[in-house]
């Protein structure tokens, strides 16, 4: 297995996601709709994800993964070239929603790698696709507003993504494998899917992870929510530019992320978990005590960016070790448990700030925080408690 590979594959697939965000204006301006109206491609973006990790993502449990992630990436590739080719905004949602979907090869190379990696170094195979998937994230909207800018139109962005996916399949299908488990049972797509509450309520490592996943991913999102409406104010009154540039400011932070697999590896994710919240800590004291300074709000932005991406490999390594059986669909329970947590924070984040500023916003963080910690003070009482009645 050629996890550099894998992470390079997550990197490409997943900046689909994001890399439409900067050419919303050209596209409002080229197809001549409104702001608004371009504005329903990144909702359909977000939709068509969530919707791709609950009905794709479980497949790879039982069926051919190589052949599941030619056919994602031939679908991908085709999906980009229609939306390149849309001659109204219609075409082109309909196009976003379908491409958004079928792009969550990410979330399929992340269970497999670590199931083939096995228990002793899942959590470093984890924290470097990992960072793959931050990398690509972050450089994705650079990428598509430069490409967009040379060529004068956004068009070209699209047909850019379009040949890097397709340029993955000749080494996906070389590190892939056939299945995760030799002569295992193939269940019925539907039976695939009705397990998934059955898992949920059968492990608790599984509530336990996604539960943390939910509450970080809400203070990071209420943050991120609201970062433009605070640069915007006093004593800041930047623009939006800024608040993009924040991305790029969490590069070290997203590098040094890498390191919590390892860290996972040789302490277990409880450690990893108690870190990570310890940097989101830190970081919501600095955005209380000096949210006024640019330099604090940088220094805390990474912060909290190495805490989130850090629990989260703790949290999906936690689960990966559960059974290789079933990692495809642990990983659906913990991204949908991630997704809702995030937006649940952005929401909250988002009406705190309307009535409070800056203080709203790090008000419902730190709610957040205190759930963790409570969790994490819970997890533990009940392991003494198991272990003294052992």
């Amino acid at each position: 297995m050629n996890v550099l590979v894998l992470a390079l594959a997550g990197a490409v697939t997943v900046a689909n996601i994001y890399f439409p965000q900067p050419l919303l204006e050209a596209i409002a301006q080229g197809l001549k709709v409104s702001q608004d109206t371009a504005g329903i491609i990144a909702s359909a973006l977000q939709i068509g994800y969530a919707l791709g990790i609950f009905l794709i993502v479980p497949l790879a449990d039982t069926a051919n993964v190589r052949r599941l992630t030619t056919v994602l990436l031939v679908l991908t590739s085709g999906g980009l070239l229609v939306a390149a080719a849309s001659p109204n905004i219609v075409t082109l949602i309909v196009a976003t929603l379908a491409v958004s979907t079928t792009t969550v090869l990410p979330q399929v190379i992340t269970p497999v790698a670590a199931a083939l990696a096995g228990p002793e170094r899942s959590g470093h195979v984890v924290g470097l696709i990992g960072l793959g998937l931050t990398l690509g994230s972050t450089f994705s909207r650079s990428l598509s507003g430069g490409v967009s800018d040379l060529s004068g139109n956004w068009r070209t962005a699209y047909v850019v993504a379009a040949v890097m996916t397709a340029a993955l399949l000749p080494a996906l299908r070389r590190t892939m494998p056939e299945r995760l488990g030799a002569g295992r049972a193939r269940l019925p797509y539907r039976k695939l899917l009705a397990t998934l509450p059955g898992l949920l309520t059968s492990h608790r490592e599984v509530v336990f992870s996604a539960f943390l996943g939910a509450t970080v991913f809400a203070a990071f999102s209420a943050f991120w929510a609201t970062l433009t409406f605070h640069l915007a104010a006093p004593p800041f009154h930047q623009g939006p530019a800024l608040a993009g540039l924040f991305s790029l400011y969490g590069l070290p932070a997203a590098l040094l992320s890498a390191y919590a697999g390892r860290l996972n590896d040789r302490h277990g994710p409880t450690v990893v978990n108690v870190w990570a919240l310890g940097c989101i800590a830190a970081s919501f004291a600095l955005f209380a005590f000096l949210g006024a300074s640019m330099a604090a709000l940088i220094v805390g932005s990474n912060l909290l960016i190495l805490g989130t991406s850090s629990s989260q490999v703790a949290n999906q390594a936690r689960l990966f070790v559960l059974g290789e059986d079933k990692v495809a669909r642990l990983n659906t329970i913990f991204m949908l448990s991630s997704f809702g947590g995030g937006a649940i924070g952005s929401l909250a984040g988002a009406a705190a700030y309307s009535d409070h500023g800056w203080t709203g916003t790090v008000v419902v963080g730190v709610v957040f925080i205190v759930l963790t910690a409570g969790a994490l003070v819970v997890e533990r009482a009940m392991r003494v408690r198991g272990a003294d009645s052992a």
